[in-house]
């Protein structure tokens, strides 16, 4: 498995520059996010360790993960977090037709209401990030750092050094709310945030 934990600077100013990589770098926030849920474990564990820190983040949504687990959704938003749209059945932009993935945003969109657009796996063309900017007037948000939480070849503790070598001022910060990722988040999100916190950091939602 190939990926890098953190975005180089030519991916972000020159070959994507209209996409959100990063925040101001002017002040101590981190922006975690969150791909994939609501998962009915992973996303209410996530949601209590927020709440121990006061930290705000943002929920990258699979519309039907949302209509299976509408309460959890509920949640996310009542205790003061911001929700993206992640197309409604985790499409890679980069495998199927455009039709079949702009159908899959308008779905995900009747019960996401949201002006942010995480591509499942980071994969969108050219053409389908365009359309989703100028056409559907979403801002698509990518990340600054890599959790690699996904990656099953990788222990817990390189998950949380992953985070605690790459983030700093304005990262956001992929972490996943997914059965998948359970094992490695559980150990590296709390990690994450105590650490963070005792350097004086704050976690913040992304604007939207």
């Amino acid at each position: 498995m190939v990926y890098l934990v953190k975005t180089p600077w030519l991916i972000k100013k020159w070959i994507y520059p209209r996409y959100l990589w990063s925040m101001p770098r002017d002040e101590k926030k981190i922006y975690l996010s969150f791909d994939d849920g609501p998962h009915p474990a992973a996303t209410p564990f996530v949601l209590d360790q927020l709440k121990q820190y006061n930290a705000t983040a943002s929920f990258f949504c699979i519309g039907k993960n949302v209509a299976a687990y509408p309460d959890l959704y509920k949640r996310i938003l009542a205790e003061g977090h911001i929700t993206g749209n992640h197309t409604y059945d985790h499409l890679n932009g980069w495998k199927v037709g455009d039709k079949a993935y702009f159908e899959s945003i308008a779905k995900a969109a009747q019960f996401i209401d949201s002006k942010l657009f995480r591509p499942p796996y980071g994969r969108i063309t050219a053409f389908q990030g365009k359309q989703v900017i100028e056409k559907l007037g979403l801002t698509v948000v990518m990340w600054s750092v890599l959790s690699a939480d996904f990656d099953i070849s990788i222990t817990p503790q390189k998950c949380w050094e992953n985070v605690q070598h790459a983030a700093g001022n304005g990262s956001i910060i992929v972490f996943h709310d997914s059965e998948k990722a359970m094992e490695r988040l559980a150990y590296a999100l709390p990690q994450v945030l105590e650490h963070f916190s005792k350097k004086g950091y704050r976690f913040e939602r992304l604007p939207g």
